[in-house]
């Protein structure tokens, strides 16, 4: 039976005075549980950063503040994920954060969000196959696709002097969309694929799966797969093995319980996450680390970028020629999310929220930079960049941006 927990937390609110502040609850639907779940506390420490700043800032709508109401998303029980989120949907929440992994992002989005009206957001989905996938305009995501992040990461490969690679990776929607995409940029760029196999996140044994791939053989190994589940599983036995020393990592490997398990072991390796060091990413940085946030977390500022275009997107709402009262309406808050994003007036970064609130209260328009330098196409999914990560020392650093 899947673990299902839903709870309600109130955020650190404020009294501000005003007859007309309300209450606004939003949905947190994450994987608390499961094979991502070393890498969703960074995420949530992002999104509660910006729900905190506005809460603290009394400038949303008149003095109202976020409530959050949280449920597990498991990561790969797609059924808990939907529950989970239609629990939220029955305390009332006007939208959801979340959620992490692609397909119970997909099925939260089907089966919640486009049968009620309301928008989620999701900080960490990547896989390709949610371009097309129909969500009425009410889904978006502040992490770019695997589309893009797959030839990143063959294109370090190549880079690192590679001419051969066995990949594995994590059999869902992720893995496979992430998989196709890497084998096909690798051939393009002239390294050869010794074996492409999936394994599963929650088996006893990798015998098997380490089996075929050391036979397979390569200069590396490309692990597309879960940090907390089967990924790590398969370096150990790969490394025990003595078949592989250097692994080129997806986004979901890279974390600190990687570096707490592995230590010098993985010295050498390398992988790519969605990231940028630009002045966005400046301004996350300082901001974050004054308020005992890590900004380098993995999906640290997509989360905080997420959390704050909903709450913008909600006092762009109701709009007069006197200004902007704001509105809790779903699809209100959907429409405004990418006109936000893709603005034309002042540029509003990581701990400027209260300015974008004013701004927006008065009826000007805003071009929300945030952490990331978010950017939305015309489907609703953040064009971004990515981080190059070495592995030195027992520790992930960062290359570069791509």
């Amino acid at each position: 039976m899947s673990r299902i927990f839903i709870f309600v937390l109130a955020l650190v609110t404020f009294g501000f005075g005003t007859a007309q502040a309300n209450e606004i609850k939003v949905g947190m639907i994450m994987s608390f549980t499961g094979p991502l779940e070393s890498l969703v506390p960074p995420m949530v420490d992002g999104a509660e950063l910006a729900f905190n700043e506005v809460n603290a800032s009394g400038e949303l709508m008149d003095g109202s503040t976020i409530t959050l109401v949280k449920g597990d998303a498991t990561c790969i029980d797609s059924a808990a994920a939907v529950t989970a989120a239609e629990a939220a949907l029955a305390e009332g929440v006007v939208a959801i954060f979340g959620a992490d992994c692609s397909g119970v992002t997909k099925a939260i989005t089907q089966n919640v969000s486009m049968p009620n009206g309301i928008p989620n957001i999701s900080p960490a989905a990547t896989s390709p196959s949610l371009t097309t996938e129909p969500d009425n305009g009410l889904f978006y995501r502040t992490a770019p696709s695997d589309a893009r992040g797959g030839e990143v990461l063959a294109a370090i490969t190549a880079d690192k002097g590679v001419k051969s690679v066995a990949i594995t990776y994590i059999n869902n929607d992720y893995g496979v969309g992430l998989a196709d995409v890497f084998e096909a940029a690798a051939e393009s760029m002239g390294i050869e694929v010794t074996a492409k196999i999936a394994h599963e996140g929650d088996k006893a044994d990798y015998s098997a799966e380490v089996g075929v791939l050391s036979a397979a053989g390569g200069d590396a190994l490309a692990v597309l797969g879960y940090i907390d589940q089967g990924g790590n599983n398969i370096i150990r036995g790969t490394l025990d093995a003595g078949s592989f020393d250097q692994f080129a990592l997806g986004d979901g490997m890279i974390g600190t319980s990687l570096e707490e398990a592995f230590g010098d072991e993985l010295n050498g390796s390398w992988g790519s996450t969605p990231g940028s060091l630009g002045e966005s990413f400046q301004k996350f940085q300082a901001y974050a680390s004054a308020n005992s946030v890590d900004p380098n977390s993995v999906y640290a500022g997509e989360s905080y970028d997420a959390a704050a275009l909903l709450i913008l997107a909600m006092q762009a709402g109701d709009c007069d020629i006197s200004g902007c009262n704001g509105s809790t309406d779903g699809r209100s808050i959907a429409d405004n999310i990418q006109k936000i994003a893709n603005g034309s007036g002042p540029k509003i970064y990581a701990g400027e929220l209260a300015k974008g609130l004013r701004l927006l209260r008065a009826g000007n328009s805003i071009n929300y930079q945030g952490a990331t330098d978010v950017n939305f196409t015309e489907v609703g999914e953040a064009f971004g960049q990515f981080l190059e990560k070495g592995y030195v020392d027992g520790k992930f650093v960062n290359v570069g941006a791509r």
